[in-house]
Formats: structure tokens, sequence, C-alpha cells
């Protein structure tokens, strides 16, 4: 555990700094009449993010943190078989994206996610399978006009489209 506490501020840190060089190419300050620049944002949350990478980093050498005290692996053996679980139905979900939909993808795998692996309750799960979709298909397809991908279900969001847009 002390040595992937540091490992991980470390890597955290040189990406912070990395999204602050990258955000700096756009404006980071505040534009008279138009509010704040492009880079604004990004900049100042990699800038935070830092901030406790290196705040991370003091306590991991003055130990004053329970990881920087632990001489216990950083992963056992259940934590690496989740972990593996989880990231095959990830991959499985975004190979299912191109043929079935977010929209139905996102749901399949909450259930999974949720349901199968977590052992939440079956309404708790169904609800946020189905509310999560739907959330989303709102907010990126009819508020921010973003369309995300629908595979062979498209046809059936076409009366949606007409109704909302």
């Amino acid at each position: 555990m002390r040595r992937a506490e540091l490992i991980m501020a470390l890597v955290l840190g040189v990406f912070s700094v990395y999204l602050m060089v990258k955000s700096a190419e756009l404006p980071i300050g505040w534009i008279p009449q138009e509010g704040p620049g492009g880079g604004a944002f990004p900049f100042w949350l990699a800038a935070g993010m830092l901030a406790c990478c290196i705040w991370t980093i003091v306590r991991w050498f003055r130990r004053a943190s329970p990881p920087s005290r632990s001489d216990e692996p950083y992963l056992g053996a259940n934590a690496r078989r989740l972990i593996i679980s989880v990231t095959v139905a990830i991959f499985v979900m975004v190979g299912a994206v191109h043929f079935i939909g977010m929209y139905l993808a996102i749901p399949i795998f909450m259930i999974y996610y949720m349901g199968i692996l977590g052992r939440h309750s079956w309404p708790l799960t169904i609800a946020v399978a189905v509310a999560t979709p739907v959330v989303c298909f709102f907010f990126f397809e009819i508020a921010l006009r973003i369309t995300l991908p629908k595979g062979y279900t498209e046809p059936l969001f076409y009366p949606l489209y007409d109704i909302f847009l």
C-alpha cells in the first residue's frame, strides 16, 4: 500500500502538469464581456489535482496517512478478480455499442455491475438501469444535441426525435 500511494500520487501529479500545459494553450483567465477562457476550467481543475498530489506526497513522507504506514499488498486476490471482471464487462459493453447502441448497452452493463457484481436490490438495479439511459438520452441528444451511437436500434428513436426536436 505504501508504494502504491506514492506511485499513484506521482503519476497523477505528472498527468496534472500535462493537463495544465495543454489547457494553457487556451486562455485560462477571465475574458472581459465573455467569462472564463476555454482552458480555465481544465487548467484550474488540474492545478487543484496537482495540489492534492503534492499534499499526498508530503503526507506519505511524514507517514501521516494509513496507506503510508501499511505494509499490506495493494490488491488482494478478490480485488484483482473484481477489477478483471469489471474491465472485461466494460470492454464487452463498448463492443456491444456498435450493434445495440449506448441506450441498450448501458442498462445491460448496469444490471451486471449493480445487480450481479454489486448485489444491490433488484428494484434499485432496475431503476438505475432504466433511469441512466433515459437521463443520458435527454442530456446528450436533446439538451446538448450530441448523438450517441444507437446501432441497429436507431429506428426506435425516430418517434422521440419527432417529439423533442
